[in-house]
Formats: C-alpha cells, structure tokens, sequence
C-alpha cells in the first residue's frame, strides 16, 4: 500500500425543503476513483480536507481546500484523490431554477473558482441544511450564492439582472411587515420575493442594507422574543417551540441560546425563582 490507508468510503446524503436543491452529499473517500459520468444537475463542491483531481470536458482540473468548483450538467467529469490521505467533500446539486443552460459553457471554461466569499457562504449553506428549520436561511444564503456564480461566469450582472447592490428601503420594508405578518408560519424566499414581488437577491441585500440583518434572523429573533414571553408565563420548552414556529424543541434550543445566552429551560426556571 505504501503508507496509503486503507480504503474507506463514508458518505451521507440527503434532500432539504429548499427549492433548487436536488440533493445534499457528504462523503470522504480515502482511495475510491470516480469513473466517467454525468449529472442532470449542476454539481456545487467544496473540499474541506485533502484534494480532487478531475477531467472536464478533456481538460484536467483541482479542487484544493479554498475553491468552490462549479461543474455543469450533462458534461461528462470523473474524479479522483489528489492526496494520499484521500478528501472530504461537500457537494450540493442545483436545478435548473438557479443555473441556467446559457452558463454551461462559461463553467465548462471555469470550473473552478478562487473566490473565499463564496468559498465561506457555501460552507454557511450546508451548515443551514443540516438541521430542518432553517430552510429561510437556507434559501436566502443560496439566492445570494447564485448570483455570486452568475457573477464569476457572467461578469457584470448578477441572477437578478441588476449590476451590483442598491438601497430599496420601500421593498425592505414591505418584506419586514411580511415576515411580521408570519412569524410563526413563516415563509420561503420564493414566496415573499413573488408577493413584493422582486427578485430574491435583491430582496435579501435590500432587507440587509436597510436593517443590518438578514431576513432569516429578524425572523428568528421575532420568534424568540415570542418564545420568552410564553416560557416567563410558564409555558414548557416544547410547547412553546410548536407555538412560535420552531422545528421542534432543539430548533428553538439552539436559536434561543444563541440570541439569549442561556437555554429555554434555564429561562423559565430564572423567571419562576423571580
């Protein structure tokens, strides 16, 4: 073997609740070879450990650590470790709803970006899609990913048309009274971005820029803020989850920690000793 480990093969994978994405997949290959193959999908991939090695369209490419790789349906690629160790890779499969058919030929020509901003939201989008719950975020990270890559493959506009970000504070407020309006039911993107209407990245910068947050935070934090009330009036962790819009009781959990300090539980106790 020669100092190689021994061949390992772990992978997990999964579809989320966010529209465009056909799948999610985990995997870490120490000395599995991918054969020539094609996708229907476009294939977004992150390495966190090691290197791929892979040919695209006849032409050999990489995949160290800080590149996002961009690989486009129905073009044949395979893939291979570049390192002894093998990698680890992080992969989502696009539809067509956020890439279209007229960028193929510009990632064929690119596969591969070095671009740490996009490198960092792409690690963000995953870390959202781990836990159900999170699909607003989710969806927002990954209207802003896409027109990132737009802007790689097709330099001066973004997915939304539009060159740049501008202020839009009339359609940042429009958005804040729609999420006010669904606190607990919530919405997707797609939803909120038909009945403004605008397109999504513009509403996520524009909701960003006026209020220096993003809209899946402003509505997790109107979500809290109902949840402390209910648990200073005695009301359980788990009921109070299922009536602010969480998940269930870890969603609320790990968002109310976050924003609070202390566990729900903790909250409630401190509000019954007072």
């Amino acid at each position: 073997m020669g100092g190689r480990s021994k061949d390992q093969r772990n992978v997990s994978a999964w579809r989320p609740r966010v529209p465009g994405v056909v799948e999610v997949f985990h995997a870490h290959y120490t000395e599995y070879a991918y054969p020539m193959h094609v996708h229907d999908a476009w294939t977004l991939l992150i390495v966190d450990d090691g290197a791929v090695r892979y040919d695209l369209d006849r032409h050999e490419h990489g995949t160290p650590h800080d590149t996002v790789s961009l690989l486009p349906p129905h073009v044949p690629h395979n893939g291979s470790p570049a390192t002894p160790d093998g990698f680890r890779k992080r992969v989502l499969y696009l539809d067509a709803s956020r890439l279209g058919d007229e960028l193929i030929g510009p990632a064929v020509d690119a596969p591969d970006l070095r671009d740490p901003v996009l490198r960092r939201r792409v690690g963000q989008l995953h870390a959202a899609l781990a836990l159900p719950g999170d699909e607003l975020e989710a969806e927002s990270r990954l209207t802003l990913i896409g027109d990132r890559l737009h802007e790689h493959l097709r330099p001066g506009t973004g997915a939304s048309g539009a060159p740049g970000a501008r202020r839009d504070p009339v359609l940042a407020r429009q958005l804040r009274e729609l999420l006010d309006e669904r606190v607990v039911p919530g919405i997707g993107l797609a939803e909120a971005a038909a009945l403004v209407p605008a397109h999504p990245a513009h509403l996520v910068r524009a909701f960003s820029g006026a209020y220096g947050i993003a809209p899946h935070q402003y509505l997790m934090s109107r979500r809290v803020d109902r949840a402390r009330r209910l648990l200073l009036a005695g009301d359980s962790p788990a009921q109070v989850a299922g009536a602010t819009g969480f998940y269930d009781q870890a969603h609320l959990t790990r968002h109310f920690k976050r924003l609070v300090g202390v566990t729900p539980g903790r909250y409630r106790a401190s509000g019954a000793r007072s």
